[in-house]
């Protein structure tokens, strides 16, 4: 076949394989898509890396490096702050190359385990990010972070483009989804075997908790926070090995290393001369920038919020975040549900629109507020005996976080979804790259419109709010955008 059929995308595409019995869907690419077993595999791949994100950034290494490494949270803050500015640096810059270099030459699997081979030693190294002068520097350290946060970046731009090539048009929004659902699975079973096995040992007397952290762990030296790096690091080895034998990856020309990064960098630079052609992707890529910005400032600022108007301790926002990682699973086959029912477009309207409405209502809550009306929490009776979640406005603010839970991960998927939708498919490892910069070049603008607010306005509140109007931004913008496949400008 010469090119992609025009047909209805509502028929099925199928092409008879040779010696098969039954007819073979074409992918979203125009090529064979690839078996059960290969998409799923594709799929897979999301619950290999995504639990870094969730132990290193967000819940367990993040605080224990700003806080017991460094000695001084306001210092450590800053300094994590920088190590991720200097990430987003790299990635913009050689993010969009990247991706035109795997159009150029092909093959994403060898780029994707060569980004493999650099996280998982610099991972399991973590291990040895003590307080003190026991252990790595924290310049060291931070070195580590860097390579990590660009490897993994880098990474998601191959797997990102592998997905029209790899599913059925059809099905593009579903394994999205899927891969998200994934992702945030793998990340809660962690999560939920770190707070049996080394966390709450010691701390509570319940009978299914072992008497001692497990394999030795030893609590007073933080091995329970620092083992996040090793069991991140072989989580993201072994299961990433079904992706690299089982997915079939694109077959491509001859092309040397050399050859491949001078072609690329020159189709990029051709490519953003020829924003006028992709004016449709430009106006996504914009909207999504903002969206996405806003959507990272609430993953920042919600338990930090919760923390400092609710005065949450640590057993409570483990919990936090092991209720919402659940709920993040569901999100993920919201979103393709989203997707494969009511297009790209509209799924993305309906996770970021959802999002605002679950901001705006987290915002309306306090001690003494529920939904901005008065509550008396002085004469109020708790909810019930556990030691989280004890009081009404408290858990309304949880059953509120799920909703916004929910969209931020629908809100992921329809928008991977979205770009191989629209972009062409000869240049779909380059938007890619293009995705991953609009994602991470204007990443500081969340955290600062957070932090100016709350200064101006002395509020939690105000500054926690202020994330609607990038929300609100990157909602308008969407609403000029076309769900329609770009041709190539040549």
């Amino acid at each position: 076949m010469s090119g992609v059929d025009k047909r209805s995308e509502a028929e099925p595409i199928r092409v008879q394989v040779p010696g098969q019995a039954s007819a073979q869907l074409l992918s979203a690419d125009g090529g064979e898509a690839a078996d059960g077993r290969g998409q799923l595999s594709w799929a897979l791949f999301e619950w290999a890396r995504n639990p870094y994100v969730i132990l290193i950034t967000i819940y367990i290494f993040s605080p224990y490096f700003t806080s017991t490494v460094v000695g001084d949270p306001v210092r450590g803050q800053t300094i994590w702050g920088n190590i991720n500015g200097i990430a987003g640096f790299f990635i913009a810059c050689l993010g969009p190359i990247l991706g035109a270099i795997a159009d150029t030459g092909g093959r994403r699997k060898p780029w994707i385990a060569f980004f493999v081979a650099l996280m998982v030693p610099a991972m399991f190294a973590l291990w040895w990010a003590m307080p003190g002068e026991g252990g790595l520097s924290v310049l060291t350290i931070a070195a580590l972070i860097v390579l990590i946060a660009v490897a993994f970046e880098f990474s998601a731009v191959f797997h990102n483009s592998m997905l029209p090539a790899v599913a059925p048009h059809e099905r593009i929004g579903f394994l999205s989804g899927l891969g998200l659902a994934l992702g945030n699975g793998g990340a809660l079973i962690i999560l939920c075997f770190m707070l049996w096995a080394f966390m709450l040992p010691g701390a509570v007397g319940w009978s299914f908790v072992p008497e001692a952290p497990l394999f030795g762990i030893d609590a007073s030296a933080h091995e329970n926070s620092r083992i996040s790096g090793p069991i991140v690091a072989v989580w993201l080895l072994v299961f990433s090995l079904p992706l690299l034998l089982w997915t079939p990856d694109v077959k491509g020309a001859s092309v040397p290393v050399k050859l491949a990064i001078r072609r690329g960098f020159g189709s990029v630079v051709g490519t953003v001369r020829k924003l006028r052609h992709y004016r449709n992707i430009a106006i996504y890529l914009a909207a999504r920038m903002f969206y996405n910005d806003g959507k990272t400032a609430v993953l920042v600022f919600g338990g930090v919020y919760a923390a400092g108007v609710f005065k949450w301790g640590a057993l409570t926002l483990t919990v936090y975040g092991i209720v919402l990682s659940i709920f993040a699973v569901g999100g993920g086959f919201f979103g393709g549900w989203l997707d494969d029912t009511f297009g790209s477009k509209r799924a993305i309207l309906v996770s970021i629109g959802g999002t605002a409405l679950g901001v705006l209502l987290a915002v309306s809550i306090t001690p003494t507020e529920i939904f901005f009306l008065p509550y008396d929490a002085a004469s109020a009776e708790p909810v019930w005996s556990l030691p989280f979640f004890a009081t009404w406005p408290e858990l309304m603010y949880l059953i509120v976080v799920l909703l916004v839970a929910i969209c931020i991960t629908a809100a992921y998927a329809n928008s991977r979804t979205m770009l191989a939708r629209i972009a062409p498919i000869s240049k779909m490892s380059e938007f890619f790259g293009i995705y991953a910069l609009s994602g991470t070049a204007t990443a500081f603008l969340g955290p600062l419109l957070v932090g100016a607010a709350t200064h101006l306005f002395q509020s939690q509140r105000a500054g926690f709010a202020s994330v609607l109007l990038l929300l609100g931004i990157g909602l308008a913008g969407m609403l000029f955008v076309k769900e329609e496949r770009a041709e190539a400008a040549e």
